[in-house]
């Protein structure tokens, strides 16, 4: 398994892909406009604490007020505000909590009047982004990510990645980070720390204390509201939170960008600086060498293409996400209905892993499996889905196939959903719209793969244009076609046509369903 990261940098935003073997597993993109990314600390004023919510609304400088629950103070909740005080008053010039005396803990049942009131100042974190229209998600327990551990100030707390299984691992694990950690700090261990060494730990620790004194420093002069502490760059954070050995390549078409990145990647992992390179190239742009475009164009509309014609079909409604699985007007060489829908089932399921991640979609997802009538195909099912989802950062949890076939999903959503416009204008009616062109060239590949195993010779007639795409040039498609499947394809123009319209006939002139 290959995993290569490819960034696109253009003056309003930098686009990040990341392929798993060739294919695209996920997108995000850093806009310059963005100031509310997951990980930034803010300290700003409490606005209105509401006890029938529990809840306090918090000035954070964005249009609508962020959202903060009581649950989400954290424990420590009166330590921290004492601390502020004091940054804030210049009585505090050591900012490692070794001689600060703590607060008791707040109630974890109180009720938030009793706690903060109007105009007070507080740290708060970004633990979910703007998303339609809310206003960000905060909290007031912080913690500062690094590639091995979190760090939690006002905490005394050390706990270990629950996907470290190994009993003997994690032990070690936990007495070293004892041995290591500051007083009135928690650590968090994450789980690509498994098998790492004191040293290695040390460094990472030692790099959040620098971050966490140098946010403290800003306290005293800072306006209320504003950002304190910034989350890494978008390169940089996707790397410390997904990176490791099976990475191959890092593709960067903008020079400064390039040099971030060799630099945190020096930091983090230095043997593997050398894959981070340098793209330059006047005729094919990176998202288009890489073939990220065409995907791109393929796996966000509402229709989404799988293997053997089967597709899927996604809904996005206020309150969920509906996904259909459909077999699609198909040859299929199994025995029975039964083993037909487990076929199509277990394509859906890999393909809608990858979906999940690549929209970030999130909230409640109902997938609508093909019936199965045999329990151990819908347990073999679920454990799949299980499986192909282990690799999704965004916690989830997912329930088993009901006798409808119904599957459930719950998926965290901290920023807004990905959403491209994969319909274009259509030529032929200036008011209409049409799915993207590249769409139409994989519908009639995967039509003709289906009416080559039933017809020996096959006439397609298309529109002019796609007729051209589909003929010229070495090698053209219909050559790789013939390469494929030993058959050699017949293509006529046809004038009369729309522009995506498209028939096969065989050599007597007769119509085949497509």
């Amino acid at each position: 398994m290959n995993k290569e990261l490819i960034i696109r940098s253009s003056s309003e935003a930098v686009d990040f892909a990341l392929l798993k073997d060739g294919k695209l597993i996920e997108l995000h993109k850093e806009e310059e406009k963005s100031n509310f990314q997951v990980g930034d600390i803010f300290i700003a004023k409490i606005r209105k604490p509401v006890a029938g919510l529990n809840a306090a609304f918090v000035n954070v400088g964005f249009e609508k007020d962020a959202f903060l629950h009581y649950h989400d103070l954290g424990p420590n909740l009166s330590s921290q505000l004492k601390f502020i005080k004091l940054v804030s008053a210049g009585k505090i010039k050591d900012f490692s909590l070794k001689t600060f005396q703590f607060e008791k803990e707040i109630d974890k049942d109180g009720i938030i009047t009793d706690i903060l009131s109007a105009n007070q100042s507080v740290l708060v974190q970004v633990v979910k982004e703007p998303i339609s229209t809310k206003g960000p998600r905060i909290s007031a327990e912080l913690s500062l990510a690094g590639r091995f551990i979190v760090l939690v100030p006002f905490s005394d707390r050390v706990s270990i990645s629950q996907k470290i299984e190994d009993k003997k691992e994690k032990d070690r694990l936990k007495k070293l980070v004892l041995s290591i950690k500051p007083k009135g700090f928690g650590v968090i261990v994450r789980t690509v720390a498994e098998g790492k060494n004191t040293a290695e730990l040390e460094k990472d620790l030692q790099n959040l204390l620098g971050r966490w004194t140098a946010m403290c420093k800003k306290l005293p002069t800072a306006h209320h509201p504003s950002k304190v502490l910034g989350e890494l760059n978008r390169a940089s954070s996707i790397l410390r939170d997904v990176f490791n050995d099976t990475f191959s390549g890092i593709q960067i078409d903008d020079e400064e960008l390039y040099h971030q990145t060799k630099e945190y990647l020096q930091e983090i992992a230095p043997s593997k600086q050398s894959i981070v390179k340098f793209y330059q190239s006047n005729d094919t742009p990176i998202f288009e060498k890489y073939n990220i475009e065409r995907q791109i164009k393929t796996s966000f509309g509402r229709t989404v293409s799988m293997s053997k014609g089967a597709y899927l079909i996604i809904e996005h409604t206020e309150a969920l996400h509906v996904i259909d699985v459909n077999s699609g007007n198909r040859s299929n060489k199994a025995t029975n209905q039964e083993d037909t829908a487990m076929e199509v089932n277990m394509i859906a399921a890999a393909e809608i892993a990858r979906q999940l991640r690549l929209r970030d979609m999130g909230g409640i997802i109902v997938v609508d499996f093909i019936d199965m009538s045999n329990p151990e195909n819908r347990k073999v099912l679920f454990e799949f889905l299980r499986e192909e989802m282990s690799d999704d950062k965004a916690k989830h949890k997912i329930l088993p196939p009901s006798k409808f076939g119904l599957v459930q999903i719950t998926r965290q959503r901290v920023r807004p959903e990905v959403n491209i416009k994969t319909r274009e204008e259509d030529p032929n009616n200036e008011h209409g719209e049409i799915e993207a062109p590249i769409q139409i060239i994989d519908k009639i590949a995967l039509d003709l793969e289906r009416i080559l195993k039933i017809h020996k010779k096959v006439v397609l007639n298309t529109h002019p244009f796609v007729a051209a795409y589909l003929s010229k040039g070495f090698p053209s498609l219909r050559s790789k076609w013939f390469f494929e499947h030993k058959k050699w394809v017949k293509i006529i123009p046809r004038d009369a046509y729309t522009y995506l319209e498209y028939h096969f006939y065989d050599t007597k002139g007769n119509a085949i369903s497509e």
